[in-house]
């Protein structure tokens, strides 16, 4: 059973910074791209950063140049850090992991419980 761990969420006044961490754990054979997405009320689920396992990233356009998205592939964590916050990044940020269980087998989508991160003064 693959589990994705998040930590790092919290209370973070306008213009501060918070780092997410997510660990994969469990019994696979490799974890393609890991990412985060972030998910508030009434609204749908957006990508904030993803990041190949090559390092390659991808950012919403809400975040561009202000957070950075990197991963440890050994060991198995990807980590979002996060600067200059606004109330508007207010949400839960849930991390995602494509997780291949053989070499010769297609990726699956993992999705972790979410940590809430709160943008306010």
């Amino acid at each position: 059973q693959v589990q994705l761990v998040e930590s790092g969420g919290g209370l973070v006044q306008p213009g501060g910074s918070l780092r997410l961490s997510c660990a994969a754990s469990g019994i696979f054979s490799s974890i393609g791209s890991m990412g985060w997405y972030r998910q508030t009320p009434g609204k749908q689920r957006e990508l904030v950063a993803r990041v190949t396992t090559g390092g390659s990233t991808d950012y919403g356009d809400s975040v561009n140049g202000r957070f950075t998205c990197s991963r440890d592939n050994a060991k198995k964590t990807v980590y979002l850090q996060m600067d200059s916050l606004k109330p508007e990044d207010t949400a839960v940020y849930v991390c995602n992991a494509e997780i291949r269980y053989s070499n010769f087998g297609t990726y699956t989508n993992y999705w972790g419980q979410g940590t809430q991160v709160t943008v306010s003064s």
